[in-house]
Formats: structure tokens, sequence, C-alpha cells
């Protein structure tokens, strides 16, 4: 490549300009208003977080699922979060026992209960095992919240709330996913804590 340095202002342009689509639609803004409180209801009742994700996404559901046991931006006492992409002998047996497109279905069924959120993440919105697993969710009343790109597949007419981001280009997908998802763990953090941000910009 001739000129790098342009090559990598043009990445940081291209996902800063998905953000900015962000931050001006207000009904993206409401919706992740929404499924904040959601999750703070759900955590008030005693209830747990369940997340999965393929690839890229499984890393993003295991990182929000480590913001709310550990912590965010301050200390205080861990809050009920499971990845259901990290248990490698429950991910081999499932996926040998039942096909890969199980693979979250059936943890959703054995630990999801009513009061749970379920939050599944996608960039087509198309996964088979996170469509499987928003099938149990409507079947045990479990709330469910989608990360998914601009689309939303077919998981837009499975989750109670669907957050689309406005790109059809993966990385960018993924990169806004991160943001909302540690948006979501401050609201909550706050609200239940009230301790208020340790970082500003």
């Amino acid at each position: 490549m001739e000129n790098l340095n342009l090559y990598i202002k043009e990445h940081f342009k291209d996902s800063i300009s998905v953000k900015e689509q962000i931050l001006n639609d207000d009904n993206l803004v409401e919706l992740i208003k929404k499924a904040s409180l959601e999750v703070i209801k759900a955590y008030k009742n005693g209830n747990k977080t369940l997340l999965a994700g393929n690839g890229g996404s499984a890393a993003d559901a295991q990182h929000i699922a480590g913001e709310f046991v550990s912590r965010f931006y301050f200390d205080r006492p861990g809050i009920a979060s499971i990845a259901l992409s990290t248990d490698t002998s429950i991910l081999t047996a499932i996926g040998n026992d039942y096909g890969y497109e199980n693979l979250f279905s059936r943890q959703v069924q054995a630990q999801g209960v009513k009061g749970d959120i379920f939050i599944g993440i996608s960039t087509s919105g198309n996964s088979k095992n996170i469509i499987k697993a928003l099938e149990v969710c409507k079947e045990k009343g479990i709330f469910s919240i989608g990360f998914s790109g601009a689309s939303g597949g077919a998981m837009s007419e499975l989750c109670d709330i669907c957050i689309k981001v406005p790109s059809s280009c993966t990385p960018r997908i993924q990169e806004s996913h991160i943001v909302i998802g540690h948006i979501i763990c401050a609201i909550v953090e706050e609200e239940l804590f009230g301790k208020g941000f340790s970082c500003k910009l």
C-alpha cells in the first residue's frame, strides 16, 4: 500500500461515521435506553443475563458478561451474567449430540428462567444458533435483546428489542456493538450502585 497513514485514517473515519449515525438516530438511542431499563429490571428482581454470539460476537458476549460479573467503572458487588460461548465441555457435548445450531438454545432451555434477559449478538441477524435460542426465549418468557447489523435479519422478528447498527460491514457493526454493550453496562451499574462515572472525556 502506498499510503498506510491514509488507509488507517479511512478506517477510523468509517467507524466514526457509523457511530455518528447511531448518535443522530433518536429511535436507536431510545432502543438502547429501553434495553438498559429491561436489564436493570431483571437485576433488581434477582435475575441474570445470558449472552451469546459466534466468532467476534462470542468475544463481545464474553466481554459484556465480564463487565457485569467483575466491574465496569467502579468497584461494586458482581452481578450475574453468563456468556454461553465459554464452557468447552458444554459446547462440545451439545455440538456433538445435538448439532451446532442448538449450541445456545439448549443452554437457554437449561439455565434460563422467566425474568432473565438473553442478549443475542449476530452481525447478520441470521445466525442459526442465535435464532433457535431466541425461539426458546419466546417459549420460556425470557426477554430478548438482539444486537445486529442494519437489516436485523431473522432476529428482528424474534427479539423483544432489536438494536440494528446502521451498517452492513461486519467490523463496523462489531465496533458499535461493543460500544452499545459498554453503554448498557454503564447505565446498569450506575442505576444499581449509583456511584457515578469514574471516567470522563
